[in-house]
């Protein structure tokens, strides 16, 4: 029985106990409502006076401002004895010029008795007030005419001549400044250019009037400056000014009879319950500015913060009462939940601490670098990778410091890497970055190592903006293609000395033949094919050279360079091909390696004078133009066959060719070697059809300005030096010529054969001795250490031992 009473109690106090809970509830969230409602006024109280407080001081410091503009206009004035319009031109366009708000015109009025009208009028006409024309109004002895007038609106224009003694409350203004020798402002009333003004248009006015007195002992009267302002307009600016569209105002002028009239009333959206008004002093008059605002309008006070707090308060206490009444009639079923939701809680933890450790594994075993960084540059993670191929264990959380931290350069190893170019900068921005080549050099790297970079923003799934990168050493790759590349200009010189040495054999042979031996054509032929031969061999020395061999940057003069390179190409037109047209635009110098930017050139010259149909003249333009960065934006446009849009993307792979180009000689290497030279200048390259038709290649290069121009004797000296055979050696690329040279001395002791035996042998013999000094500088400059370079082949001595021996009847 007892514990039957114990169970109703329990099953009677759970709602009970619920009960309670709503009730207090519901009353803390009246009360916090109530609260946050009274604060709410409160703010609306003290930012309604911030706002009254703006538009009063904005309102008093305009009418100063005006004021202190007009003075000084009348003061400036009454120091010209014979003030013309273009004196008071000069003296009033600061007005302009100062936004006065509501300001509608300035200008100069002077009295006038009437029998001295038209000598008035002869006077201001002569000093500038041309067609000016005096029109009194009324019997008075003395009239008040404007003379110079300049408008400070595009509302009604005011003209010169008019009596002012039209308007009482401007000759009231006009006699009170006179009589006070101060500034004076007028009752209200509506502009006389504005009486022609539709009725509901017109806007309550007020003027401002400084009197001109001389500065002299006995002062003497001269006018005075007079600035009329439209009510509407300038409470309304300084209004929207102040408050931000948030006030309604009044502004209302005490005038010299008693009258209060209202200037302007200036409502706005909603219904005011807020308002303020103070008096302030105008001249000799007092103003009174009286500004409303709708409490539900004012920042801060405008909310349904109460409502909100009244309703989530509500809810939050029918939940809590509800969960009352849960927890007291089912503590048991919730603590099994409870039991049940901790144990997959610390199962869950469980894994993601496993697979913490997993991936600290992972991250710890792997050779390739990982660092992360969030969005202001500090790091998140960097793996003991990384910090082993940097050879810096301290992190540096200042980006802008990461380069000398570390030690990062240029693939060069001397050009410190910029900035904005970095990877993990790259991806901060959002822009991934693959295979990015940089050298770390530093104390703990003092030889350098080559790094390849790549970048990514972090995956949204980490839950904060931020980037990683993934680094790995490339240096062994990096020697091992220049071994390569190296060793693919070794062979290339043993191949290309066999085929200078057959072709110099042919041109003896052309020159023994006949003219109408049959084996003339044979002989021809095989010098045409050693031609292809040997072009095939300098395209792919090209190729694996234009991505390893040292880059010598300076300023070339692209103008120079493009004409010599247009020059040398249309010198060898055959004569059956018609002659193109080529334009060459201004172009600025720029930074580059010279011959490799020949060779870019002249690879896409070359291409656009070969690839045009049948029978058409081609035509080349070479452009240039400054882009923003501070380089140069070059343009090489044809009118040739074209290039599909499905092909451009494949262009610049290697040995690929179009359908169209099928027809034409071609290895397919060109594009690509000009595409492994733009990268090694940190540029790219790009295609797109020209809109005449035909093609436009486009790449861009840092612009230079070019040293001083040497004297002809320096100049002549460099000449000499640029011609001897070790600074010819200096180029890597000079390597696919040693072989041509060897040829070319060749043929040329066989074209000398009319001549004196003798000299002949000594051409010939001095040809081939300068084409080997030529080969033995190369090979020196590329050979890698311990490797001494190959002697003369037999070939070449064999060719050089028959040009001695042969001789000519």
């Amino acid at each position: 029985m007892v514990e039957g009473r114990q169970n109703g109690e329990r099953r009677v106090a759970g709602p009970l106990l619920a009960v309670a809970v709503l009730i207090i509830g519901l009353v803390t969230a009246a009360t916090v409502a109530a609260g946050l409602r009274s604060a709410q006024r409160d703010k609306a109280d003290q930012v309604m006076d911030q706002r009254h407080a703006m538009a009063l001081g904005a309102v008093q410091g305009e009418i100063s401002r005006y004021r202190a503009l007009l003075e000084s206009l009348a003061a400036g004035s009454s120091t010209d004895d014979d003030l013309t319009w273009d004196d008071f031109d000069v003296a009033s366009s600061p007005l302009a010029d100062a936004r006065l708000i509501g300001a509608a015109a300035v200008a100069y009025v002077v009295p006038v008795r009437t029998e001295e009208i038209p000598a008035a009028e002869r006077l201001w006409r002569a000093r500038g007030a041309s067609g000016l024309r005096l029109r009194p109004q009324g019997d008075a002895e003395e009239h008040y005419f404007p003379i110079f007038i300049r408008a400070l609106s595009d509302t009604g224009t005011p003209t010169s001549g008019t009596d002012l003694r039209a308007a009482t409350e401007l000759t009231d203004v006009l006699d009170d400044a006179r009589r006070i020798h101060t500034t004076a402002v007028s009752d209200t009333y509506f502009l006389l250019q504005d009486r022609d003004v539709p009725a509901g248009q017109r806007q309550q006015s007020f003027v401002f009037a400084t009197p001109i007195w001389t500065r002299a002992n006995i002062p003497e009267f001269r006018g005075w400056m007079v600035l009329a302002l439209r009510g509407q307009d300038f409470l309304a600016q300084i209004l929207d000014t102040a408050s931000q569209g948030q006030l309604s105002g009044s502004l209302i002028a005490h005038n010299s009879d008693g009258s209060q009239v209202t200037i302007v009333d200036r409502p706005v959206a909603g219904e005011p319950d807020l308002v303020r008004d103070d008096e302030f002093a105008m001249g000799e008059r007092y103003w009174t500015l009286v500004t409303r605002a709708d409490t539900g309008r004012l920042p801060g006070a405008g909310s349904h913060l109460p409502a909100i707090a009244l309703a989530l308060g509500s809810a939050l206490s029918l939940l809590l009462a509800w969960l009352v009444f849960v927890l007291a009639t089912g503590r048991a079923r919730a603590r099994t939940q409870v039991e049940i939701a901790t144990g997959e809680l610390r199962a869950a933890e469980e894994r993601s601490r496993r697979q913490a450790g997993l991936l600290g594994a992972v991250l710890s075993s792997i050779s390739d670098g990982v660092s992360m960084v969030d969005d202001t540059g500090r790091f998140l993670l960097q793996n003991p990778a990384a910090k082993r191929l940097l050879g810096i264990n301290d992190d540096n959380d200042q980006p802008e410091q990461w380069q000398q931290h570390y030690g990062m350069f240029r693939p060069d190893g001397k050009t410190p890497f910029p900035l904005d170019e970095m990877p993990l900068i790259r991806a901060l921005r959002g822009e991934p970055a693959d295979g990015v080549e940089a050298v770390i050099r530093n104390p703990a790297r003092p030889d350098g190592v080559l790094i390849s970079i790549d970048g990514r923003p972090l995956d949204v799934s980490a839950g904060q903006h931020g980037a990683v990168a993934v680094f790995r050493d490339i240096t062994a790759l990096r020697r091992y293609e220049t071994d390569l590349s190296i060793f693919a200009g070794v062979v290339a010189h043993d191949l290309k000395a066999p085929l200078a040495v057959a072709r110099g054999h042919a041109e003896l042979a052309l020159d023994d033949l006949p003219e109408d031996a049959d084996a003339r054509d044979s002989v021809r032929r095989i010098v045409q094919v050693v031609d292809r031969m040997d072009t095939l061999i300098e395209t792919l020395l090209a190729y694996t050279t234009a991505r390893h061999a040292p880059l010598r940057l300076t300023a070339v003069d692209l103008s120079a360079l493009v004409r010599d390179v247009v020059q040398e190409r249309v010198a060898h037109l055959r004569d059956d091909q018609p002659a193109p047209q080529v334009t060459v635009g201004p172009l600025p110098p720029v930074q580059a390696d010279p011959g490799m930017l020949r060779h870019v050139l002249d690879n896409l010259v070359g291409n656009a004078l070969k690839y045009v149909r049948p029978g058409t003249v081609p035509q080349v333009s070479v452009t240039a133009s400054a882009e923003a960065d501070g380089r140069v934006r070059i343009e090489i446009a044809d009118s040739g066959i074209g290039i599909p849009d499905a092909e451009k993307p494949r262009i610049f792979d290697s040995f690929h060719r179009t359908e169209e180009a099928a027809g034409y000689a071609g290895t397919g290497l060109g594009l690509a070697i000009c595409q492994r030279i733009l990268e090694r200048h940190g540029s790219d390259i790009g295609v797109a059809d020209n809109p005449g038709g035909g093609t436009r290649f486009h790449f861009t290069l840092p612009a230079a300005i070019l040293p001083p121009v040497p004297d002809p004797v320096e100049e002549s000296i460099v000449t000499s030096s640029s011609a001897d055979p070790a600074a010819s050696a200096a180029s890597p690329d000079a390597a696919a010529s040693v072989a041509g040279s060897a040829s070319a001395a060749a043929a040329s002791a066989a074209g000398s054969a009319d001549s004196d035996t003798s000299a002949d042998d000594e051409a010939v013999r001095a040809a081939l001795e300068r084409a080997l000094a030529e080969r033995a500088a190369i090979m020196n400059a590329a050979q890698l250490p311990g490797m001494g370079g190959p002697p003369p082949s037999l070939e070449e001595s064999e060719i050089w031992r028959h040009a001695r021996a042969h001789g000519r009847d």
